[in-house]
Parts: C-alpha cells; structure tokens; sequence
C-alpha cells in the first residue's frame, strides 16, 4: 500500500464522503455525484483520487461503471495506525 496516496486522498472531505456513501454498497457515479453539489468532472476527480489509493474499486457492467469501498486498505492503515500507537 502506498501511504502517500491513502493519506492524499483521505485529506479531502469531499473523498471521505464518498466513501461514507459507499459503505453501504455499490453505487454509479452519477448516484455518487447526485449527492454532491459539483461538475461530473469533478466527481470523476475524486473518484481518480479515490482508485489511485486503492480505497475503492469500479465494476463496468454494460454502459455503467459501479464503484464499491475496498476494506482491506482500510484494514491495513488501521493495523498500521495500531502498531505505530504500540498496542
């Protein structure tokens, strides 16, 4: 995992919104953007952002990319949060 890039992308509130909208499955990136007051661009933006780091993952099913949350990032920065505070 590349730290640099998990932190980047958690630093905006916009992108951990996103993933707080994702937590409760699949969703398109329209149906992202509807909760959002911005450019579709701009949402395509963070969700770059969001892949890059491996925080979530796109499905193409016919015309329609679906992006969902990928836990085990999260799970590693939580291992890596514990072991850095020594518990």
């Amino acid at each position: 995992m590349a730290f640099a890039d998990t932190f980047k992308a958690l630093s905006d509130p916009v992108r951990r919104e996103i993933l707080q909208l994702l937590k409760s499955g699949k969703m398109s990136a329209g149906e992202i953007g509807s909760h959002f007051n911005m450019t579709g661009a701009t949402v395509s933006y963070h969700l770059k952002i969001l892949k890059k780091a491996d925080l979530i993952w796109e499905t193409k099913v016919k015309n329609y990319v679906y992006y969902e949350l990928n836990t085990s990032v999260v799970e590693e920065l939580l291992l890596w949060l514990k072991d850095l505070k020594g518990e």
